[in-house]
């Protein structure tokens, strides 16, 4: 059994319901290729679960993305990933765990301070990491809901996330 410390987090200033979602345009990986994309076209096309997780092949990355794979979470939204990972790391998460997902890649951590969900590891000086959250956002980017690890490790409420999808 793997162990490890339950860590409280600080509060963060992240968009909370009713904010208009922060536009961005990174590159987005899928399993072939990756190009630049913004939210703002992603959302242009329905809504979107915009999932903040930490570095591909980590167990909380591993963890989530297999809870929200087998939960069918994208015959429902358009569910983009966000993390530091290169988009060569996703190209390989992405085919490693079966996934149907893109996923934006933001090594500088620049979209985790943009939503207020990065974390700075511990005892590691300018390493930084996103901690889980997802926002679910409509088409005009307007926040729906919006969950944010409070503690490490911490993962989403998945019913809570799929009636809030419901709700769209």
């Amino acid at each position: 059994m793997v162990e490890f410390d339950v860590v409280d987090l600080p509060t963060t200033d992240h968009p909370t319901v009713g904010d208009e979602a922060p536009d961005f345009t990174r590159p987005l990986v899928n399993e072939e290729y990756w190009a630049d994309a913004s939210l703002s076209e992603l959302a242009a096309d329905g809504p979107v679960a915009l999932v903040f997780y930490t570095m591909d092949g980590a167990f909380p990355a591993t963890y989530m993305w297999n809870e929200i794979r087998d939960r069918e979470w994208g015959d429902r939204v358009e569910v983009v990933g966000v993390s530091v990972s290169t988009p060569y790391a996703h190209s390989r998460l992405i085919e490693e765990r079966g996934m149907d997902y893109r996923l934006f890649s933001d090594p500088t951590a620049e979209l985790a301070d943009t939503y207020g969900v990065a974390h700075e590891l511990d005892g590691m000086t300018g390493v930084t990491e996103h901690r889980p959250a997802v926002f679910l956002i409509d088409e005009d980017r307007t926040v729906q809901y919006a969950w944010v690890a409070g503690e490490w490790p911490e993962f989403p409420d998945y019913d809570e996330v799929e009636a809030a999808v419901a709700e769209l």
